[in-house]
């Protein structure tokens, strides 16, 4: 059988393995291993500390696979973070990328800073790049992004040790003042301060951007930046906030003033009561996604400003919100209820607390088709079983954490939801191996299940197998 088999079709049978199944493939034969390499275009590497023998190694391992779109190198967080031998390092590591894989369209390499003659070396041979995840050091050298004009997607994760002492060296002048019209739709900025000279140029030449991420931002750039990054939130669809409580309301003012797109807003430990409200009380866009993680920021004032100005989300999820209370959730599942698809309630102390809470959001969001209540610790049956003989719907349900449910709720998701693909049961030590094998079997569209491997019995091993259920 081996020898009717041609290369190219096994190679074409290789990328259609899932992940769990295709490391076995390379035990096969030399003959196979040979083909699975080069049938692989993407790889994920996790390095140890710096060293030439790592150097040598990976080089060994990339001749192997000449093929790669995609690569991912990650160094452990130890690293030391000393600037002649961290920046040199990466240095050497991103021209030994930039030889062996130069069809590469996305490079995640989050090892240490680089500077930026490594990174004009990696624009001249990995010509096709649309995706490029990096580490920089302060300040901030920008003038290498014009040499890749096919970049759709740029995360820059700065230093907050390391700085360099010749900045000039390192393509970098404060009063450097170039036009150009970047590509880029996806900017993902991780640690950037006040002081930081040369986002104002960043944020004027992207008038693409659709997707805007920033995580633990203490500011926008220098002064004028903040100026600047208005230009580029006409056409933003997606912000996510994360950990940026000194920037947050002056980023969510500007929104409301100055986008009438966004789809998507995420906004995670940050904020003021008064600036969450005035952004929902003023923005006119038809808002589809809230994401909020705010434990001491967001009470019903905001959520009865979400159900008058949000009436066409489709995706709710709250963490860890302490101040809600029921009334306000109440408020937003009538003003939603023909809409909202998605509801999350991770940690939300307030499913426990009020009695009927979830009954009645059931009975309101008949559409819902993702529930996520993880982590809420003393959910017990009757509470969640009141509202999911109302969600016929549901396609995806995640209970991880949810400690006080038994058996009992299982029998009831067998029952009511049918059309369940995708159930998370983890850490759920109420519920019994024998509640999870009757969920098995009986649940004719399910997919996929995590839950515990102590929980799975040969019965429910052997129907998962038949089912083609993905059990993980």
């Amino acid at each position: 059988m081996d020898n009717l088999l041609c290369d190219e079709l096994l190679q074409e049978i290789f990328q259609k393995l899932p992940p769990c199944s295709s490391s076995s493939v390379s035990l096969v034969s030399k003959r196979w291993l040979q083909l699975y390499r080069t049938s692989r275009t993407s790889l994920s590497l996790r390095l140890s500390l710096p060293n030439p023998t790592t150097l040598q190694s990976l080089s060994s391992l990339l001749s192997h696979y000449p093929f790669l779109l995609s690569l991912s190198l990650l160094l452990p967080s130890e690293t030391p973070a000393t600037t002649a031998t961290t920046t040199a390092f990466s240095d050497h590591l991103l021209l030994l990328i930039s030889s062996l894989c130069p069809h590469l369209h996305g490079l995640r390499f989050l090892a240490c800073p680089v500077s930026l003659s490594s990174l004009l070396s990696l624009s001249k041979t990995c010509t096709h790049l649309t995706s490029l995840s990096i580490n920089l050091s302060r300040p901030l050298f920008l003038s290498w992004l014009p040499n890749f004009p096919s970049l759709k997607e740029l995360s820059i994760w700065v230093h907050p040790e390391i700085e360099v002492n010749n900045a000039e060296e390192y393509g970098y002048s404060e009063n450097e003042e170039f036009n150009s019209e970047l590509s880029l739709e996806t900017l993902s900025l991780s640690g950037i301060r006040m002081g930081d000279w040369g986002l104002g140029w960043l944020w004027r030449s992207c008038n693409n951007l659709r997707k805007l991420q920033l995580r633990n931002c203490q500011g926008l750039g220098d002064g004028g930046s903040f100026s600047s990054f208005v230009r580029c939130l006409k056409g933003i669809q997606e912000v996510e906030l994360r950990t940026c409580r000194t920037i947050v309301d002056g980023v969510l003012l500007k929104l409301a003033e100055n986008c009438n797109s966004l789809l998507s807003l995420l906004v995670y430990d940050g904020g003021s009561k008064e600036g969450l409200l005035r952004f929902f009380s003023q923005c006119r866009f038809k808002l589809q996604r809230l994401d909020l993680r705010l434990p001491l920021d967001l009470n019903n004032d905001h959520l009865f400003a979400a159900s008058i100005s949000f009436k066409t989300l489709s995706s709710l999820r709250l963490q860890s919100c302490c101040l809600v209370s029921g009334e306000g959730l109440k408020a937003v599942g009538s003003a939603m209820s023909s809409g909202l698809e998605e509801l999350a309630l991770i940690n939300c102390d307030v499913v426990e607390r009020e009695s009927g809470l979830l009954a009645t959001l059931g009975q309101n969001l008949k559409q819902l088709r993702k529930l996520d209540l993880s982590y809420n610790e003393m959910l017990v049956d009757k509470e969640f079983i009141s509202m999911l003989v109302s969600c016929h719907e549901l396609v995806d349900l995640k209970l991880r954490g949810c400690k006080g449910l038994t058996s009992s709720a299982m029998v009831t998701m067998s029952r009511s939801c049918k059309r369940l693909e995708d159930v998370d049961l983890m850490y759920c030590c109420g519920i019994e191996s024998e509640a999870v094998e009757l969920f098995v079997m009986n649940s004719p569209k399910l997919r996929r299940v995590q839950v515990e491997e102590s929980k799975l019995s040969d019965a429910a091993k052997t129907w998962a197998s038949v089912k083609f259920i993905e059990v993980y």
